[in-house]
């Protein structure tokens, strides 16, 4: 858990009352409106006397660490006095400075948002924003695409999961932060970015123009084959309201007394923990769902809950790079538990676990404090959840409009009906 923060006082008198808390995977999630991928978090609120609501300064409770920050206040003094475009506001410095803080740990999961950035985070975890529509990562110290939403501008402008992002708008993504980046992507609805992306495999970068839009997140739909007898469930997301509309949808294809189900979740880049828990929970009897291990070898375990609905019946989970998180958590519990089999690519890789303080300010923190587990024990944090059967997705593929990794999971679950006649 973080440290306590240095008792100071209020840099403003205006407090709000805090209270509730709740914890979540991912974002990932869909923050600004283009999204931060972090993969599993804690989110809860600090009581108002553990806030940075000033300048830090010598406190006696950081004394007994032998910290001095003389050093910040002679920098602070400087800025102050010499900078060239004078009045810099005490506000910009201050939030600048715990953005600094958080950013020498060099994790890009963990960092300082301040008020503003705040509310659009939020705004956005509730499944409506306005933006691109789109999660963006860290690989390989370059941005890169998690994945689009389905539907969103970003799909349409054919931003790819996997595309590495080399400037926004002509300026230079090398070195810069998951914050700066998503700041300079988020815009209102009707204006245009322009990403010049790099993709594997293409000789040159192109530039991918994108009108931002308003974003309303739908995280559920399905089909149902009545000639197969199988159901395709499409989880695009796992936000606030993914377990309402699967719990809806459910009870519709139950009437269907499917034969068989498909569970796709390819692009979808993650969302809150315990909507994962409650999915996987759909579909397995009984176990482990996820596992957080911590710094101190502590390993917290998270099981079923409720009654599943769909659990006798052979069942074909897809993934790809895009899939990423909580659906790796899914996806993770359902290939160990031996529920189903997986198909397609390779998943994005990202199993750690961060914990998200909001503060009295309305800013907030978030900071890696463990990596999450499958049932088996396996850490997958940058090495993904391999698939079962791999079946690529090709560029011609979607221009023609086939989808093999689909093909592949329909021939899997119909031999598997077979032999169970």
């Amino acid at each position: 858990m973080p440290e306590k923060f240095p008792q100071v006082k209020p840099l403003q008198s205006k407090k709000r009352s805090l209270g509730k808390s709740f914890f979540a995977v991912g974002f990932v999630l869909f923050v600004f409106g283009v999204g931060y991928f972090y993969g599993a978090w804690n989110v809860h609120k600090v009581a108002p006397d553990r806030v940075v609501e000033q300048i830090v300064r010598n406190a006696p409770e950081f004394e007994n660490q032998q910290i001095d920050f003389t050093l910040f206040w002679e920098v602070w003094n400087e800025v102050k006095k010499s900078y060239v475009d004078q009045p810099v506001a005490d506000e910009k410095l201050f939030y600048g400075s715990m953005e600094g803080l958080v950013n020498s740990l060099d994790d890009p999961y963990s960092t300082f948002l301040n008020p503003e950035q705040s509310k659009a985070f939020t705004d956005d975890l509730a499944g409506n924003f306005e933006g691109i529509g789109a999660e963006i990562g860290i690989r390989s110290d370059q941005l890169v695409v998690v994945s689009p939403l389905s539907g969103s501008p970003a799909e349409k402008a054919g931003l790819r999961a996997g595309d590495f992002i080399l400037s926004i708008d002509d300026a230079d993504t090398v070195g810069m932060s998951l914050t700066e980046a998503v700041t300079l992507i988020r815009g209102e609805q009707g204006t245009t970015v322009v990403l010049n992306i790099f993709r594997e495999g293409e000789s040159a970068a192109q530039d991918i123009s994108i009108v931002r839009d308003v974003i309303h997140v739908n995280s559920v739909d399905w089909s149902y084959d009545e000639k197969t007898g199988i159901v395709t469930i499409e989880l695009h997301q796992f936000i606030e309201t993914t377990e309402s509309e699967l719990n809806a949808a459910l009870q519709d294809i139950l009437l269907k007394h499917p034969r068989g189900v498909v569970l796709d979740l390819r692009n979808n880049p993650g969302g809150f923990l315990t909507t994962a828990i409650r999915v996987a929970s759909q579909f397995l009897n009984s176990g482990v769902v996820v596992s957080e291990r911590f710094s101190d070898g502590s390993v917290r375990k998270y099981e079923t809950i409720g009654t599943p609905s769909l659990v006798d019946m052979p069942m074909v989970v897809l993934v790809n790079e895009g899939s990423a998180s909580a659906s790796e958590i899914v996806a993770g519990a359902l290939k160990d538990h031996g529920r189903a089999k997986l198909v397609g690519k390779k998943t994005f890789g990202k199993g750690s676990v961060q914990d998200f303080q909001e503060l009295s300010d309305g800013s907030t923190l978030k900071i890696t404090v463990a990596k999450w587990l499958t049932p088996n024990g396996a850490a997958i944090d940058g090495e993904g959840i391999a698939p079962d059967v791999e079946v690529d997705l090709t560029k011609e593929d979607i221009d023609a409009e086939k989808d093999p990794q689909a093909d592949k999971a329909v021939e899997i679950l119909r031999a598997a009906m077979s032999s169970d006649n």
